[in-house]
């Protein structure tokens, strides 16, 4: 159905793990992946008598996302009970921020370097830590209907960092999620493993359209479920035509029905229903008396901002201004990481092309770095041998075809450049050579000098290989141009 027909309105409550070692309120590990239920203690099992307390890291890591994503951050925060009954929540209730969270009111610049939306500022209404619930399996193979819960991740500090909803399509709701991902990482403040539930998220769907009685908006839904971010773009776009047909036949408000969760079934493309959404009444919110209020002084908050240091954004900026690439490649470079972002500069300051070194590394190294499953500090070739490379092709000395045979030989062989070059039989053509093999073949190939002398440039390209068989170390471009040069004083 044509998304011009109406108007998807889309917010986001994104759920981060925070890079913790011990859990938000006792001092029980939080590594993934340790037997079921080994991670446990009376504080978060909910033994009576046990108090909890306050893990000061993960109120600092929250304060870092905070004044990353330009929230504002009062000087007092309390926490609250929020009741509700999960068999995977031992106390019956959620240690979490209700009317005093720890920031609001902030935003996220989200663009597309490709053009495919304008740039937008995406409001955040709030964020605020909270504690996770643990974990319910279910086995339903061979007719058995059996549910286990794992209480390990139970009590692991999480960050809600929830939107206001000002995306309008799946592609924006993905850029915003990868933009918040890329602050998180470079923050330090969470893995954001989504395959280990470092990060979840939850979309809030509904549609708006103009209709002859006015405008008329759908029921929102919240979408669960999702575990990368090309299933959340998929369920939205999903979601959305879904919304559009239901009203079609039923023309329903958005007073007329409860907000509504779905889950997403990934293999079926579809969402599902699950519940009716509670609303905030039916948690039954109360300040928690376990749990002292917290204060952050202007002092403390203006210490975290002086250490943020540059931020996805800022880096691209300067990417692009400093080493004069597009702003595709600086978002390319950027989104692999710092560290692909330091081996990317040592390479282009080493070479002294910038654009030339992302070409690069964006082509190659990735490539490479894929194919063989590495991480880029574990990659073979330094910045410095790279860049005698880069050099070598800026210089002329090796066209860029034999330039990744080189680069192959070298990754296998850990020689250098000059190295591999030399037992290839690679080197710089003399100009007076070049231009005596340029002279050879026009004469040779009057047809052809014919055509580049009324203009068809494209007719050289008849000659580079006959020149490439003559001498393999020719540049095909300085060749064609000498050629096209040549041509008009013959």
């Amino acid at each position: 159905m044509s998304e011009s027909l109406y108007e998807i309105v889309i917010g986001l409550e994104v759920h981060v793990q925070l890079a913790t070692q011990t859990k938000l309120f006792c001092r029980c590990s939080t590594q993934y992946g340790a037997p079921p239920n080994t991670q446990t203690c009376p504080v978060c099992l909910a033994m009576p008598g046990s108090l909890p307390v306050m893990n000061r890291t993960a109120f600092q890591l929250g304060l870092k996302t905070a004044c990353a994503l330009n929230l504002q951050i009062p000087n007092f925060t309390k926490w609250d009970r929020k009741n509700y009954y999960y068999p995977d929540l031992p106390k019956g209730y959620q240690i979490s921020q209700y009317d005093l969270p720890m920031s609001q009111d902030g935003f996220l610049l989200i663009t597309d370097p490709k053009g495919q939306f304008e740039p937008r500022k995406v409001g955040i209404i709030r964020a605020h830590l909270e504690e996770d619930a643990g974990k319910s399996m279910h086995d339903e193979a061979a007719g058995k209907a059996d549910s286990r819960i794992d209480l390990n991740r139970t009590g692991t500090p999480l960050l809600e960092i929830v939107s206001e909803p000002d995306m309008r399509s799946p592609l924006e709701a993905k850029a915003y999620l990868t933009e918040l991902k890329l602050i998180l990482e470079y923050l330090g403040v969470s893995d954001c493993n989504m395959q280990e539930g470092s990060l979840r998220v939850d979309a809030n769907v509904n549609l708006h359209l103009q209709t002859p009685e006015g405008k008329v908006a759908t029921p929102i839904v919240e979408i669960k479920n999702m575990n990368s971010f090309r299933a959340v773009e998929r369920a939205i776009a999903f979601e959305a035509e879904r919304q559009y047909e239901v009203w079609l036949e039923t023309k329903q408000k958005i007073g007329d029905v409860a907000k509504q969760t779905r889950g997403w079934d990934d293999q079926a493309q579809v969402t599902r229903a699950q519940r009716y959404k509670e609303e905030s009444s039916d948690y039954r919110y109360f300040p928690e008396p376990d749990l002292a209020p917290v204060t952050t002084t202007d002092e403390e908050i203006a210490a975290v901002k002086a250490e943020l240091g540059e931020l996805p954004r800022q880096i691209r900026d300067r990417l692009e201004a400093q080493y004069k690439i597009p702003a595709y490649d600086a978002d390319v470079i950027v989104n692999q990481g710092q560290t692909t972002v330091n081996y990317y500069e040592t390479l282009a300051k080493n070479s002294g092309d910038g654009k030339l070194a992302s070409n690069w590394v964006q082509q190659e190294v990735l490539r490479v770095l894929k194919e063989r499953s590495l991480e880029i500090d574990a990659f073979p070739i330094s910045t410095e041998r790279l860049a005698e490379l880069v050099k070598a092709v800026a210089g002329k000395e090796i066209d860029g075809t034999r330039a990744k045979d080189v680069f192959a030989e070298m990754l296998d062989s850990g020689k250098s450049a000059p190295e591999v070059m030399k037992e290839m039989g690679i080197e710089k053509v003399d100009d007076s050579e070049l231009e005596n093999l340029c002279r050879e073949l026009l004469e040779a190939n009057p047809k052809v000098l014919a055509d580049l002398k009324e203009g068809t440039h494209k007719a050289v390209g008849a000659l580079i290989g006959q020149a490439k068989k003559k001498n393999p170390n020719i540049d095909p471009g300085t060749f064609r141009q000498m050629c096209i040069d040549m041509s008009a004083k013959m």
